[in-house]
């Protein structure tokens, strides 16, 4: 009979955090668990879901994956011809559903990939009780390191540092701020049972202590039904420096390594790196000791993560918390130690030692020079790296290599839903040193073309050319710090303009030449044509103004065009409908630009020279009248699907450019939206609790056309 599902709490990338849980399942009837593994079902989705399955595939082992409806056409439900569908969204999380399909299907073991139930001790132990193999480490050393306050005690214990705060359990907010005033301003607010940079804020004085207080608490509320916080000191240099550790059921325990996981928005990671840059060998060895300590201490099996932060001003580090998982962010290690970590996790969990030892593994990080990762979100920088979704109309990959790996869970044509994280790849290189693996992942980075939701590839291209960056200069704090370098305007190209014009020009004639009312008489010589383009930008204040450009085709491969009413070229251009590629011929240059061109938005998506130009059509402005279209430009819109947690603002309330206006909540992910200028709200058009639809007016301004 299937137990009935306990309620859950949310985490990090879908983590799953321990609660008062009381699973009863079936008991597997099995022989010796540490036999080989011959089938085994992944508790996960995306790339890791692939990943996981790509490791079993190649050893011969069968894998069983599970979906959501949303997720039912994706690639990791498509991956294997065992895969169930768990109906809605959150049943990623119901534990005992999973493990009694895990049995139906005859799995003798369980793979909870990163996120999830991947760090939930009750779940761990549920698997095994249930006679399953949970790959993972055992569930006491979850429930250790799951709660922060718990981990720092048995760490300091063990003669691993830790960073100075207070982890008690007295939470009166009074309380936490004397604390923070007995620790010493700036404090880190962090939510005891949280991760991922969920349910953490950083208060900089008194005066604004409760305020951060309250959103790391709703925050962790949200994400992971537990508010308790922690008030630690605050580095105002840090590096985010973590060792991959690795322990079998033997006693040996390695240290894989570090990786270098600074460069970060919103407490969250999207460059990685291995090893850390300008590291002193010595810290570097007394981190990996320090690292097995940790891992030692709580009797770890399988594959974890020490997490540290490193002083950029005093050269001292600090224990920060573990992760009992395999991290986002592995495939770094196993480029720079040519290992398969999966596989040594299903190793592991077979009972087998370590096949390498500690000498063996550091040979192996010398030999193996530099790898860095880059994750690939669909996301807008440019508006605090908010969340987008949107089916991905186009994309193009860069060439895969011994030393060019891609991770992702998406293709061309899937849908980047509101209902998950919205990392859409990773894209991992390596070098024989640092210098040479940056430069390698500027030139991927260029490669890599994605139309539809808004991405941060050119945030990326930005962070590898960035002096600083490039100097290996880094600290958790590199992007607010370098944000006027790293968010400059880029001026869109002449050429730009003019292919855009001419691609869809040439697309144009090439729909009509097909469809079937070519050929009856009418309408066939060739007409100019003018576009009104408008580069795209998220900020409402910048005010882009249209582009007029006019185009003529003058014979079979030739257009005459003018840019601006005054910038006459006559240009040798063809265009390929297969690629959507513009090849194009100036009197100082040849272009080749993959334009994308979604009719149903009107937007272009123009990839020119290893750079991203997003624009739109313009309606001109006599057609707008003509039709009546109503103008939103005091509208503050839903950047995407979201439930709007809080409204800050009331009808009649005078705001300045900023200023707070709603709170919303979307992929787990709570986001402040701002005014973008001063004003008197004329409406709240969404209340808190309320669902809006991406595009729908939340807030109006007096001033709103009619």
């Amino acid at each position: 009979m299937r137990s009935a599902a306990r309620p859950v709490a949310l985490g990090a990338s879908g983590r799953l955090h321990k609660r008062a849980h009381r699973w009863n399942s079936t008991t597997v009837k099995s022989g010796d668990k540490n036999e080989p593994l011959r089938s085994i079902l992944i508790a996960n989705r995306g790339e890791i879901a692939l990943r996981v399955g790509r490791t079993a595939s190649q050893y011969g082992i069968r894998t069983t994956t599970l979906y959501t409806d949303p997720d039912r056409h994706s690639q990791h439900a498509l991956s294997s011809p065992f895969a169930v569908n768990l109906g809605s969204t959150d049943q990623y999380l119901n534990g005992p559903r999973i493990i009694e399909l895990a049995i139906q299907h005859g799995c003798r073991a369980i793979h909870p990939g990163y996120g999830f139930l991947s760090e939930n001790a009750a779940f761990a132990k549920s698997c095994t009780d249930a006679g399953l193999n949970f790959i993972g480490p055992p569930y006491k050393a979850i429930e250790a390191m799951g709660d922060k306050s718990r981990s720092k005690e048995i760490m300091i214990e063990a003669g691993v540092p830790c960073i100075p705060g207070y982890h008690g359990a007295i939470q009166d907010p009074d309380r936490l701020a004397k604390e923070a005033e007995s620790i010493g301003y700036p404090v880190l607010l962090k939510a005891v049972k949280g991760g991922g940079g969920k349910g953490m804020r950083i208060a900089q004085s008194s005066a604004e202590f409760h305020q951060q207080l309250e959103s790391a608490k709703s925050e962790a509320r949200s994400s992971f039904g537990d508010e308790v916080m922690l008030v630690e000191k605050y580095i105002t240099t840090p590096r985010h420096i973590e060792v991959q550790v690795f322990a079998d059921k033997h006693g040996n325990c390695l240290a894989l390594g570090e990786r270098d996981c600074s460069i970060q928005r919103r407490h969250q990671k999207i460059l990685e790196e291995s090893p850390a840059p300008n590291l002193p060998e010595d810290v570097r060895q007394d981190l990996w000791e320090k690292a097995r300590q940790a891992a030692l201490a709580v009797g770890y099996e399988g594959a974890g993560t020490v997490e540290f932060i490193f002083d950029n001003e005093t050269g001292e580090f600090f224990f920060m918390e573990m992760n009992t998982r395999l991290q986002v962010e592995h495939p770094v290690t196993e480029m720079v130690t040519g290992l398969d970590l999966v596989h040594w996790q299903i190793l592991v969990a077979e009972g087998q030692p370590l096949p390498l030892t500690q000498a063996e593994v550091e040979e192996r990080i010398k030999a193996r020079g530099h790898a860095i990762e880059a994750r690939i979100y669909a996301e807008d920088p440019s508006m605090n790296f908010i969340p987008s979704t949107g089916k991905l109309l186009h994309l193009r990959k860069p060439r895969e290599t011994e030393s060019v790996r891609i991770d992702a869970g998406f293709v061309e044509g899937d849908e980047v839903s509101s209902h998950y994280d919205p990392m859409i790849a990773k894209l991992i290189v390596s070098g024989p040193d640092r210098k040479a693996a940056l430069q390698k992942l500027e030139r991927a980075l260029e490669e890599y073309e994605v139309a539809g939701p808004v991405t941060n590839i050119e945030f990326l291209k930005r962070c590898c050319r960035s002096p600083g960056f490039v100097r290996g200069e880094v600290e958790t704090g590199y992007i607010p710090k370098n944000h006027a370098e790293l968010f400059e305007k880029v001026e869109v190209p002449t050429e730009v303009w003019i292919q855009a014009a001419i691609g869809l020009y040439e697309a144009n004639l090439q729909a009509k030449a097909s469809s079937s009312l070519q050929g009856v008489g009418f309408g066939n010589a060739l007409q100019p044509r003018e576009f009104h383009l408008v580069e795209t930008s998220s900020d409402p204040q910048l005010n882009n103004k249209p582009v007029p450009v006019r185009v003529l085709k003058t014979d079979q491969s030739t257009f005459s065009v003018t840019l601006n009413d005054s910038d006459q070229q006559t240009i040798t251009a063809t265009f390929n409908s297969k690629t959507n590629t513009l090849t194009s011929f100036y009197p100082h240059t040849r272009l080749s630009t993959t334009l994308i061109h979604d009719t149903t938005s009107n937007s272009l998506t123009l990839f020119d020279r290893g750079t991203l130009y997003r624009l739109h059509l313009a309606t001109p402005a006599w057609l707008s009248k003509a039709i009546g279209a109503k103008d939103v430009a005091n509208s503050v819109l839903a950047p995407m699907p979201c439930k709007v947690l809080r409204v800050e603002v009331q009808e009649g309330d005078e705001v300045k450019k900023n200023q707070a206006l709603v709170v919303i909540e979307s992929m787990k992910m709570e986001t402040v939206i701002r005014s973008p200028q001063d004003g008197v709200v004329s409406r709240v058009v969404h209340r808190a609790g309320e669902m809006c639809k991406a595009g729908t007016a939340l807030v109006e301004f007096e001033g709103q056309g009619e």
